[in-house]
């Protein structure tokens, strides 16, 4: 408790820089899980992808990134064993969020897609069972979230394999792929404009002081006239935009695709935006959450709390982050997303990012803490199955597999040394 009280501000001060630096490297790797794909489809360009994602990776931050917050936060350690010693968790937090975003510094100068979600999680872990003991971690949680990393892929996986098998059978199989891309696109918009909705009034815009409520019973209930308008907007919108793209004769047969493609560029301009959105209400928690446990001990007087509530102001300090990251490093990773895995045109790219927004959006909907990488790099190998195994470039795959093993024991061991290193200056 003294060192709480006389070392509050200090340890407050790093730990929001901390954050921030880890925001940094949420938005300088998770970046090509939000934009890779449109970016390797060349449905838009880098400077285009940074300035949706500058958008609505903060918009997702802020409006709807406070609910898997908790998960990271409360669900790993048990506050109980640290009630005695709550510097013990604030020396913790800070050294998660230090090793996680130096573990994202190193992968991200290597174009490494690996996942912040298993940075954190295996930091906390590492400094929890090393420096104060096995008991203080809650392994049934941790299994969860494990078990989450496997599911999310999969999850993804047949979600844009079903999604893309839909755009063949409905689009590119048929005689007139380009007439018929304009009849169907505008239903995959709405499915777009509806998904980021939801989410968004199904977490009632707390953080804003916005609450919807239509007397129809449940919050799911209230939530769906909303979400089906903005899903319709959305549909209208995007079928303005397409009625601009005139099917011009491209000569050769094997070209005919090329005017139902640029359909799907359109859309995917859409599909980026939900999944920078998706991205930034997920990703946030990786590096907001260490900080309002950090700021919930201090505010208290050392008093490790089981919940409290998130301040605004940390939302906006993540999403400020992720922002930077994205804008000044995401480049690398994103390109290996994009261009190495397999080959993205705009209807495959739309597919796996859809899938992978859905995924991602019903994790933060009910507070799972899935990995974006994961779940994106799921989503692409799924398109890429529906091609036949060969369209997959394996080496990378493998590659990008390898480095996800990796990133555990990286963020335990560099939480390990941060944790004693502040016991030790601090203590």
């Amino acid at each position: 408790m003294d060192i709480i009280a006389q070392y509050g501000h200090i340890l407050l001060i790093l730990t929001c820089c901390f954050g921030l630096f880890m925001a940094w490297g949420v938005g300088a790797n998770d970046v090509a899980n939000a934009m890779g794909t449109s970016v390797g489809s060349k449905a838009i360009t880098v400077k285009q992808a940074i300035l949706i994602a500058m958008i609505f990776e903060f918009a997702g931050a802020y409006l709807a990134g406070g609910e898997v917050t908790s998960t990271i936060r409360k669900g790993i350690i048990d506050p109980g064993i640290l009630a005695g010693n709550p510097e013990l968790l604030v020396y913790g937090m800070m050294s998660a969020l230090l090793a996680a975003g130096t573990w994202l510094l190193i992968a991200s100068m290597y174009g490494w897609p690996v996942s912040t979600t298993h940075s954190i999680v295996g930091a906390i872990v590492g400094f929890a069972a090393v420096g104060i003991g096995m008991d203080a971690v809650n392994w049934a949680k941790v299994g969860k979230i494990v078990a989450s990393w496997v599911v999310s892929p999969v999850l993804a996986g047949t979600i844009s394999f079903g999604l893309f098998m839909s755009v063949q059978r409905l689009i590119l199989d048929t005689k007139d792929p380009f007439l018929n891309a304009k009849k169907y696109v505008p239903y995959y918009m709405f499915a777009v404009g509806f998904m980021i909705a939801m989410v968004t009034v199904l977490k009632g815009l707390k953080h804003v002081g916005i609450e919807f409520d239509f007397g129809f019973g449940s919050k799911f209930t209230n939530a769906l006239p909303v979400a089906t308008g903005v899903g319709v907007f959305v549909a209208i919108i995007g079928k303005y935009f397409l009625s601009k793209i005139k099917d011009d004769d491209v000569g050769p047969s094997e070209n005919r695709f090329v005017n139902v493609e640029k359909l799907f560029a359109v859309l995917m301009v859409f599909t980026a935006c939900a999944m920078a959105f998706a991205h930034g209400s997920n990703d946030v928690a990786n590096a907001v959450g260490p900080i309002a446990a950090v700021v919930g001990v201090i505010n208290s007087g050392g008093e490790v709390l089981s919940k409290s509530v998130m301040p605004p102001w940390i939302l906006l300090l993540g999403g400020a982050g992720i922002v930077l990251g994205l804008a000044t490093y995401g480049f690398k990773v994103m390109a290996t997303i994009g261009k190495k895995i397999t080959e993205l045109t705009p209807s495959r790219g739309f597919a796996a990012e859809l899938a992978a927004a859905t995924t991602v959006v019903f994790a933060s909907a009910t507070g799972l803490p899935i990995s974006t990488t994961h779940t994106l790099v799921g989503a692409v190998l799924g398109v890429g199955l529906a091609r036949g195994i060969g369209a997959l470039n394996l080496r990378v795959v493998g590659t990008i597999f390898m480095s996800w093993i990796i990133t555990l024991p990286a963020g335990a061991g560099l939480a390990v040394l941060f944790f004693f290193f502040f016991k030790g200056v601090f203590s």
